[in-house]
């Protein structure tokens, strides 16, 4: 039963996505390029692709219906798909996902910012990306950690996006992705497709959007320690359960 869920499911992630791509590729090929309306395409694809590969979600708090810059703690590969559900934003992502068959393409179509993490003018010039975008009216996500992690709390946060939002006054809102389980957690040396393949055999995968409210501060220490002291602190209410296994 497993193994057939499992080929079920990447079958259905590679066909569908293929299909929203095309049908992205085609309407801007139709109607010219229309960033919000591949937006709205996308959070379909989100919404349709997370129910049938087996993701439940419990959403806590407001998504923010403005633009700004969302900051979340980062668990897995799936983080950005889930808040994609319920926003039409632009997620800040490693330069290799460009480089992704299908994918990659998709999201270049539908809007996302690539970051050379090794590169110091990458990250200035995502930087200012970021701000265009935010005062053009288009929320941004980002994942100040930098990476995965499994830890119970947060890795420690970059500074240069919190620096960039005291400076211009904009407003910053946190949200806690809480998975019940910490098989969940994409760290370590797992490749992508081994964790897809053990995760998806499983019937549901259940996690908690923790949405915050909007933090504004002129200075960047005080305005990182709240955001992530409230992260940490949705966290911390909402722990994944004891897992133990048995022989």
């Amino acid at each position: 039963m497993k193994i057939f869920r499992l080929a079920w499911r990447l079958c259905f992630l590679v066909s569908y996505t293929t299909y929203i791509v095309w049908e992205i590729w085609l309407c801007g090929l139709i109607h010219g390029t229309d960033l919000r309306a591949a937006m709205r395409v996308r959070r379909r694809w989100a919404r349709h692709l997370l129910h049938s590969v087996g993701i439940r979600m419990e959403l806590i708090g407001q998504p923010p219906d403005f633009p700004a810059l969302i900051v979340a703690n980062h668990r897995s590969y799936l983080d950005p798909i889930l808040m994609l559900c319920d926003l039409d934003a632009l997620p800040v992502a490693k330069a290799e996902l460009a480089g992704w068959p299908v994918l990659g393409k998709g999201a270049a179509l539908a809007g996302i910012l690539y970051l050379q993490r090794n590169n110091s003018g990458s990250r200035a010039d995502t930087l200012r990306q970021i701000e265009a975008k935010i005062e053009a009216g288009f929320p941004v996500i980002l994942f100040p950690e930098g990476t995965t992690s499994g830890l119970a709390g947060t890795l420690p946060f970059k500074k240069g996006a919190f620096q960039m939002a005291a400076k211009s006054g904009l407003p910053i809102v946190p949200v806690a992705l809480c998975f019940a389980d910490e098989r969940d957690f994409w760290v370590g040396t797992e490749g992508f497709f081994f964790h897809v393949t053990r995760r998806f055999q499983q019937k549901t995968i259940s996690v908690r959007l923790c949405y915050g409210p909007a933090f504004r501060h002129p200075e960047t220490e005080v305005l990182l320690a709240e955001v992530q002291t409230w992260i940490n602190a949705q966290l911390d209410k909402y722990p994944p359960a004891p897992w133990v296994h048995h022989n």
